[in-house]
């Protein structure tokens, strides 16, 4: 039995609910909440769990609903999924190692959402806000799973969350056209440097930086692409690095798998050190390295990438450790955004935009990418009234939709001489 009684105070009202617990030595506690609703949400959960009880004889911790989720993970795949890599478990059981040092003073069952609010202030007390958001977010999906399987009744997670980020957020820095196309000449003049190493080095490391530029994938896509995945027109998009670079596998998600067209220069660039250039190997690898293996991304960025940036002289300086050093101003996954603000500069359609670049879901593409989308089509509008607009001739009309920018494929030339 629980009830709930109103308080006077200096600060006004508070709502006070008295609820059955075994754990009391009088065997009721009490809940003070600042709203009725508060109050009211808590009882109800408190309700529940007394007519219910644990469904399950198995699981009774936290720890024990942890570990069913993750034997779910690894052996049969959430939700229909395919189960997840041995990478992504791993990060999985360190994620469950640190939500099991909090003191979990009830059984799974017990839990309601207050005792979600005080473990989500242990959460941001001891790791940053972004750990901690991704502390509470494997929680919550273990508590979906059991709730699937009939080991919980209902969601007591749901509500209780830590935003990511705050709207004042600085927006992805992207590489102006000018910055690229000195990125490409820089690429271009190791390529055909007279010293005969480098020269041999960026035999493999320009192709690679044209197609980053030229089509927007990652660079631990980008890295095991097979040769037989460039085709005609572009290049078909369907599998990629594990985190960790342990093991090449599909995309981390079936949004991955996609098809990029290719500039007619990149192509040939690609096509050429394939045939001319890349050693054979047992994973059709079109960049292998000369004994047959993948790149390690972090050499790609550290003795291509970066070498590139300071070639083009796009670097900054900045203090680390007490000491002003000199470091490239981008990283390779910055012509990742580059490649998307070509394409909203162009006008491609939204759902496009997101299929181009891989992702699950469009709430992705907007959060990354909405600032750009919207600075393109504030300049496109004609800055009127609404009733203004409809007044307006159909021709004017049109001509305000014109799309604007250039293409892409246009600034990505190769220099005539193949390295």
């Amino acid at each position: 039995m629980s009830d709930i009684r109103k308080r006077a105070g200096k600060k006004g009202p508070t709502y006070q609910v008295r609820y059955a617990d075994k754990s009391s030595k009088t065997g009721y506690s009490y809940k003070t909440f600042d709203t009725r609703k508060e109050a009211l949400a808590f009882r109800e959960d408190a309700q529940s769990h007394q007519r219910t009880g644990p469904l399950s004889k198995e699981i009774h911790s936290v720890e024990q609903g942890l570990q069913k989720w993750l034997d779910v993970c690894e052996k049969e795949g959430r939700d229909g999924k395919d189960p997840v890599t041995p990478y992504t478990l791993k990060n999985y059981e360190w994620r469950r190692d640190h939500i099991i040092s909090y003191d979990w003073q009830k059984d799974i069952h017990e839990l309601t959402s207050p005792d979600i609010v005080e473990f989500r202030s242990w959460l941001l007390l001891n790791h940053s806000r972004d750990v901690a958001g991704k502390l509470l977010s494997s929680f919550h999906s273990m508590v979906l799973e059991l709730i699937k399987r009939g080991i919980l009744t209902h969601d007591f997670v749901t509500g209780v969350s830590i935003r990511s980020g705050s709207r004042y957020d600085t927006p992805v820095v992207i590489p102006s056209e000018a910055e690229v196309l000195a990125l490409l000449k820089a690429a271009d003049d190791l390529a055909n440097s007279k010293n005969k190493q480098i020269q041999k080095t960026w035999e493999r490391y320009r192709p690679m930086l044209y197609l980053a530029a030229d089509t927007g994938m990652r660079p631990q896509e980008y890295i095991v692409v097979p040769d037989y995945n460039i085709e005609d027109t572009g290049v078909k998009v369907d599998r990629a690095l594990e985190r960790g670079g342990l093991k090449i596998s599909v995309t981390k998600t079936p949004a991955g798998r996609r098809f990029i067209e290719l500039s007619p220069d990149t192509l040939d660039m690609v096509r050429y050190y394939v045939k001319e250039h890349a050693v054979e190997n047992a994973h059709s690898l079109v960049f292998p390295t000369a004994s047959g293996h993948w790149q390690s991304t972090d050499n790609w960025r550290k003795r291509g990438f970066n070498a590139a940036c300071e070639q083009a002289g796009l670097m900054e300086t900045v203090e680390e450790e007490g000491k002003m050093v000199a470091k490239p101003k981008y990283s390779p996954y910055d012509l990742r955004h580059f490649f998307a603000s070509m394409q909203i500069e162009n006008r491609v359609n939204l759902k496009r935009l997101q299929k181009l670049m891989g992702h699950e879901k469009i709430e992705t593409t907007l959060n990354v990418y909405g600032h750009l989308i919207e600075r393109v089509e504030s300049r496109a509008e004609r800055h009127t009234g609404m009733l203004a607009s409809l007044k307006q001739k159909p021709k004017a009309k049109q001509s305000s939709q014109k799309s604007c920018g250039k293409s892409v494929a246009k600034p990505l030339k190769a220099a005539e001489t193949q390295a």
